[in-house]
């Protein structure tokens, strides 16, 4: 082996594939790692719904009516849980609602949920794509 050979391998010069080839795949690996986050932050809220109350109305000791604004995927089937609360916020009623796909991304509902005994409010529980 020559002096300048020797000297090149002592103080890395001249052909560094391997570390160039490991620098090269480490910069690989951070962009998909940083990319299969994105898509996974984006992928779940794609489905993400939002449901708001707007108001309730008690209209008799077994029914309340709840109006709520939802707000989700245009394109998919929507399912809301409703219930309605004595004055101690027990259940009193429940109902999940099942809504076709309109092409809306926001739409106002109306329901009436059937009690068994006196309710004091009514509102939506919680909502999501089916």
């Amino acid at each position: 082996m020559s002096v300048q050979a020797r000297l090149d391998e002592r103080y890395g010069r001249g052909r560094a594939t391997g570390r160039r080839g490991a620098l090269i795949a480490g910069v690989v690996a951070i962009v998909l790692a940083v990319a299969g986050t994105a898509w996974f932050a984006i992928a779940t809220t794609l489905d993400d719904v939002r449901a708001d109350g707007v108001s309730f109305t008690v209209v008799d000791e077994h029914t309340v009516e709840v109006r709520f604004q939802v707000s989700g995927p245009a394109d998919r089937e929507i399912a809301c849980a409703v219930e309605a609360l004595d004055e101690e916020f027990g259940v009193v009623g429940w109902r999940v609602v099942v809504y076709e796909a309109t092409g809306e991304g926001t739409r106002v509902m109306s329901e009436r949920v059937p009690t068994v005994a006196a309710a004091t409010t009514g509102l939506v529980n919680s909502c999501w794509v089916t």
